[in-house]
């Protein structure tokens, strides 16, 4: 029998996953620091990443949740722009389309909260979850030790690539936004 859980319900398995994944980030992060790309590094970043399908699975079989709605976004954004921060630092990354991502989150961020406090909230579109999983390929792209070799056009593709997915995805939620706020409509799903 597969437990069900409210909207409300803090405690879920959904939730739990999310929150191991927040707590592991900063040692996910310590050893990109030092070690750059490496198999470990990878390693880490790819179960880590995973974890993410893994807590969407479970909050789909016994029930989305508001924290879990509002956690797993979370979850997403501290993992991979700290792990893309740490990228820049190291000079893997460049850091324009490394800002260029962050600054789409943290606006949305903002807008989100702020249309919320509207009583409007905007539903997770599919390209969102797609600007996510290529955010984390670019990033397994430059933990990966052969592409960070001698692949680095790879790595700067798989980059823009995602540079090109979070703004078009943030414009989409900005058009959401606005007919969902004249309209007075949203949904429970929260942005991504």
């Amino acid at each position: 029998m597969t437990t069900s859980f409210g909207p409300s319900a803090l405690v879920t398995p959904a939730n739990g996953v999310t929150l191991a994944r927040v707590a592991f980030t900063p040692v996910l992060l310590a050893v990109v620091a030092e070690s750059g790309a490496s198999y470990p590094a990878l390693g880490a970043w790819s179960v880590l990443a995973a974890t993410d399908g893994v807590d969407g699975y479970l909050a789909r079989r016994h029930g989305t949740t508001r924290s879990g709605a509002f956690l797993d976004p979370l979850a997403d954004k501290l993992l991979v722009l700290g792990a893309m921060a740490v990228l820049g630092a190291r000079g893997t990354f460049s850091w324009a389309p490394v800002g260029l991502i962050a600054g789409r989150e943290v606006a949305m961020s903002a807008y989100r909260s702020w249309m919320g406090r509207r009583g409007v909230s905007i539903p997770a579109r599919r390209s969102a979850k797609i600007k996510t999983v290529v955010q984390e390929v670019a990033v397994g792209c430059a933990l990966f030790p052969p592409l960070a070799d001698g692949g680095t056009w790879v790595v700067s593709l798989a980059l823009w690539a995602a540079v090109a997915l979070t703004l078009v995805s943030g414009v989409q939620y900005l058009v959401d936004g606005a007919a969902a706020g004249g309209s007075g409509k949203g949904s429970q799903a929260g942005a991504r």
